[in-house]
């Protein structure tokens, strides 16, 4: 964007980013002040914007609105039942009392017990059940199953069968447990190199946003477009 096109605000907000993208970057020398005082902000603002969000999005159109403005959603009359989760809510501040803490147990334990509950059938249907069947796959080409597909199911079943042999330690890893169970280990070194390297990608990428930032929206128009207009 063009400098004489941006308002004063857009201005400053394009010289605090980079100063604070600068100022984390300078930690790749060594922990200074300047870092520590970016990484404050950075909390800091994370943590305002967070509770903001609580509030417009779960504390008053579940809370506050089904008692004082029920006409809001559509609702003619309060819904008094809200007030059990704002009580359990208000509980979890007596931690900050030593007198009342043990109150908050009440709201941490129905809070684990209610994402235990919605956890755990969860994770058995996607982890558990939706893998197996995933390794329930034509090993033979036939069809439209090609070489290659039936190879590459192959690949995968047999993957999955010495990966869960290389967990099994109700006996020793010898003999032909112990030739699968060291298949097993390559596989999962595969796994995690291809994770670790779709991380450092995630990571790069976001290094390329902030480089890019720096270059075309601050360096260019608020520096060297100055530098030049003034001094070319």
């Amino acid at each position: 964007m063009p400098e004489a096109a941006m308002s004063l605000a857009d201005i400053i907000g394009v010289w605090i980013a980079a100063f604070l993208t600068l100022a984390i970057f300078s930690f790749l020398y060594r922990d200074n002040p300047i870092y520590k005082l970016a990484e404050h902000i950075f909390v800091g603002a994370s943590a305002g914007y967070g509770v903001v969000i609580t509030w417009r999005e779960a504390v008053m159109p579940d809370l506050i609105n089904p008692l004082i403005n029920p006409q809001a959603l559509d609702m003619t009359e309060p819904n008094y039942m809200v007030l059990i989760p704002g009580a359990l809510g208000l509980l979890m501040f007596s931690r900050f009392f030593r007198r009342w803490d043990w109150l908050s147990r009440w709201p941490i334990a129905f809070v684990m017990g209610m994402g235990a509950g919605q956890t755990i059938p969860a994770i058995i249907q996607a982890d558990l059940l939706k893998q197996a069947r995933a390794t329930m796959l034509p090993l033979w080409p036939h069809g439209d199953v090609t070489a290659w597909i039936a190879f590459s199911n192959l690949l995968l079943v047999i993957g999955v069968i010495c990966t869960l042999s290389y967990f099994y330690f109700s006996r020793e890893h010898t003999g032909a447990l112990g030739v699968t169970s060291k298949i097993g280990i390559f596989f999962l070194m595969v796994s995690f190199g291809a994770t670790f390297g779709n991380t450092v990608m995630a990571r790069v990428s976001l290094l390329i946003g902030r480089v890019q930032f720096l270059y075309f929206d601050w360096w260019q128009p608020h520096v060297a477009g100055v530098w030049t207009s003034w001094f070319g």
